[in-house]
């Protein structure tokens, strides 16, 4: 359960003392929890009230699980007229294709396309998709035929067929939306997640928060670090999918074979916001380490570090976070 993976995350005694007020509800398909350092217990309560509302809300304008939001009227009108939408999702948007751009398609949001062909949701049975229908739906994917006019805020998808998911950024947006809310209200030292996605505010008193990478291949941490003011985002291959005949296979798709990619277990990501980490994630666990340290040094993104564990089950870091990360064990071996 993603509740399960919150708390094992951010309060573990192992890595880190418990906050003194916490709650939690679900939205955006994963649990949404707020952790305070805070004696003012009504307000906090009323505060995480606020981030639960704004989370439905974002999700309600970005979601393809209802045919009333921003996101699944664009994919209903692909190949025919531009669709106006509101500037929250334009800008998401138009955050994807940037990113798009710099790491060359590796980050696609006209992965959509695969939903229903590979099956990681509510529909997982195990099963694996013909490869005459990934092979159809690969002719779908290309993030150059989103076509964005700014002025009008209208999105276009230029072939009939195409469909976008937010689903590996707007819980990263919603959080940093959310952070900016909890400041507005006067709280300084706080954690907020949703589901792999985090922020962390400030420090408990005196103390850093300590947050923890889990185990990719077991239900415990394998490292954690002090966290303060920063994004700190995992994606893995652990949380939807399926291990058949000793391969694991995961909801993680590569955007240039439509298959789940195997360069890494995991990749975590600290960085200035939750966006920013949330969507450059999956570009580093596509690519794999190192890929992903050769792109880095050709970008020269600024505030961001990078956790890796590869194929191969070995753990790999950019620079600085090396010298801060606390690893207590080895990763878990497994398919």
């Amino acid at each position: 359960m993603r509740v399960a993976l919150a708390l094992l995350l951010v309060c573990s005694s192992a890595l880190a003392a418990p906050a003194k007020l916490s709650y939690s509800d679900k939205a955006m398909g994963t649990y949404v929890t707020v952790w305070f350092w805070t004696d003012k217990e009504a307000d906090a309560a009323k505060a995480a009230e606020q981030v639960f509302k704004e989370m439905k809300r974002l999700d309600a304008e970005m979601t393809t699980w209802t045919d009333t939001s921003d996101v699944s009227k664009i994919n209903a009108a692909a190949g025919g007229k531009p669709v106006k939408v509101g500037p929250e999702t334009y800008e998401v948007i138009e955050r994807a294709v940037d990113i798009s751009k710099k790491s060359g398609g590796v980050f696609d949001i006209t992965i959509g396309a695969f939903k229903g062909v590979w099956k990681f949701d509510q529909d997982m049975d195990g099963s694996l998709p013909d490869t005459k229908d990934v092979k159809a739906r690969l002719a779908l994917i290309g993030y150059k035929d989103i076509v964005l006019d700014k002025k009008k805020k209208t999105v276009l998808l230029r072939r009939k067929g195409m469909s976008i998911t937010l689903g590996g950024i707007a819980k990263g947006y919603a959080v940093d939306k959310c952070v900016a809310l909890l400041r507005k209200a006067g709280f300084k030292d706080f954690m907020l997640q949703a589901g792999g996605d985090m922020y962390i505010s400030g420090k408990k008193d005196k103390d850093p928060w300590v947050v923890g990478i889990r185990d990719p291949r077991g239900t415990d941490l394998f490292a954690g670090m002090p966290i303060e003011n920063h994004s700190f985002s995992t994606s893995g291959d652990y949380e939807r999918g399926f291990v058949k005949d000793g391969t694991r296979y995961h909801h993680i798709l590569d955007p240039r074979t439509g298959q789940p990619s195997h360069a890494s277990r995991s990749v975590t990501i600290r960085a200035k916001d939750a966006f920013t980490a949330d969507s450059w994630s999956k570009v580093m666990f596509i690519l794999g380490w190192k890929d992903g340290m050769a792109l880095l040094k050709k970008l020269k993104l600024a505030d961001f570090e990078v956790v890796w564990v590869d194929d191969k089950n070995e753990v790999h870091m950019t620079p600085v976070i090396e010298k801060e990360l606390k690893i207590v064990k080895q990763p878990t071996a497994g398919p």
